[in-house]
């Protein structure tokens, strides 16, 4: 099911679960992951963008594998908080992938994380290479920290 509201999709959340965020670029989708107190946020793997059945399949087995109780994907919002092309993109893969999976599914903004991804690789001193083929993954890891910081203000119990 698709919440458009952080809460709903929160309240919606198992305790003591990991739930995954991703992070959808034009060529790949990143992917993080919660540690099971859903405190910290870390990422896990970038996924390359086939077609809608080959990327779906991949993140169901994902989480399949990793017990995830809970899909979190980054919106790309305008700066001035409207939503453009890419958000309609990111909303329909959402309709999609709803429709072969029970998981909650929810949206967090997206805005800057990956500036902030790309500023923590540059002073972690990676090669131009190594922060291209991980900038997607810790992007998403940025999205779901910002959701996970928000979770502990809630009065949901994780």
């Amino acid at each position: 099911m698709i919440h458009d509201q952080f809460e709903d999709f929160a309240a919606a959340l198992p305790a003591q679960r990991a739930m995954a965020c991703l992070d959808f670029g034009t060529k790949t989708i990143g992917v993080a992951m919660s540690d099971l107190r859903r405190k910290v946020a870390s990422p896990v793997k970038t996924i390359k963008r086939k077609k809608f059945t080959v990327d779906a399949d991949a993140i169901l087995s994902f989480c399949a594998e990793r017990e995830i109780c809970g899909l979190l994907l980054g919106l790309p919002l305008n700066m001035d908080g409207s939503e453009g092309p890419r958000c309609q993109s990111t909303r329909a893969f959402a309709r999609n992938l709803a429709a072969l999976t029970d998981l909650p599914i929810g949206f967090w903004d997206e805005r800057l994380s990956t500036v902030a991804a790309e500023r923590a690789l540059l002073e972690s001193d990676r090669s131009r290479v190594k922060r291209a083929a991980i900038i997607d993954n810790v992007a998403a890891s940025f999205i779901l920290q910002g959701a996970l910081d928000r979770l502990t203000h809630m009065e949901i119990p994780l």
